[in-house]
């Protein structure tokens, strides 16, 4: 059972998500919050596996709260809610450590899948959404220029495979790709995209995108 904390302003609005979740045998709705004060301590008290994080919410905005929840170390993930599928804020909220976003007139069916794809840690963002998303905001990636062009030490434990996948999964490449263009089985890839989060301590595919930006090697 996945459990789910709805944190968004407006009433109708959560009660909607509600209503969605609840008719899933997989899902629960454990608990509401209005702003992202409510969200970040309600998240520490009940521990939910995912957080829909509305952005736009007075007091404590969803990227404060999703930055609050990620450093207290929590084990829920953060799924953003977004008005546009290009907001700055949805990439802020990345960057803040969320898992993912999604625009909130997605489909009921996205929104379902995107929870039970964060809740089990894979990445929400479709590959080509993720590179558009960043290639829109890669202006906002803090400059990092290394020394005598030394490699990023973030990069130090991979081997040459694994960065050269790390590479593809920020080109926006799915598994299927990787397997199909590289010549390795699908499973392989898959032990090499669980490596290359644990390396670099990436929480999820997404985080590794950024990772691939932050380091150049992506450009």
């Amino acid at each position: 059972m996945t459990t789910v904390l709805i944190a968004d302003d407006q009433p109708l609005q959560r009660f909607g998500f509600r209503m969605l979740l609840e008719s899933q045998d997989d899902m629960t709705v454990v608990g509401e919050a209005a702003n992202g004060a409510e969200a970040a301590r309600m998240t520490a008290e009940l521990r939910p596996d995912v957080v829909l994080m509305d952005v736009r919410m007075p007091g404590l905005d969803g990227i404060e709260a999703t930055r609050r929840i990620v450093a207290a170390g929590s084990r829920t993930r953060v799924l953003i809610l977004t008005t546009f599928d290009l907001d700055e804020y949805a990439y802020s909220g990345l960057r803040a450590g969320a898992s993912g976003f999604l625009v909130k007139d997605a489909q009921p069916e996205e929104l379902l899948s995107g929870i039970r794809a964060v809740a089990t840690g894979d990445a929400v963002v479709a590959p080509s959404l993720t590179r558009r998303l960043l290639d829109a905001y890669v202006h906002h990636l803090p400059a990092a220029p290394q020394p005598d062009d030394s490699p990023d030490p973030r990069l130090a434990a991979l081997t040459d495979r694994e960065t050269e996948i790390l590479r593809v999964i920020g080109h926006g490449w799915t598994n299927t790709e990787i397997a199909e263009r590289l010549h390795l089985a699908e499973s392989t890839v898959k032990t090499h995209v669980g490596r290359i989060l644990a390396k670099t301590g990436s929480r999820d595919r997404v985080q590794a995108v950024i990772l691939a930006y932050d380091t150049k090697l992506v450009g």
